[in-house]
């Protein structure tokens, strides 16, 4: 099919919805939760996956637990 000739063979998948995903919530996800969501992406067999960002919890409060994640 033609619509297939000029893909790539490969792609790789970057996936930041821990950091992303989890910072647009209202409520603060728990840690364990957090760390459910990286297992179950990592047992998906997602090798790339930003976890958090370091920033300060007065702009982004969900992220507050980074040093734990």
């Amino acid at each position: 099919m033609a619509l297939f000739e000029h893909l790539p063979r490969e792609v790789s998948i970057y996936e930041v919805s821990p950091r992303d995903g989890l910072q647009n919530e209202r409520a603060t996800v728990p840690l364990l939760a957090k760390l459910r969501l990286i297992e179950a992406l990592t047992a998906a067999g997602l090798r790339r996956i930003e976890i958090t960002s370091f920033v300060s919890p007065k702009w982004i409060p969900q992220l507050a637990d980074a040093d734990e994640v």
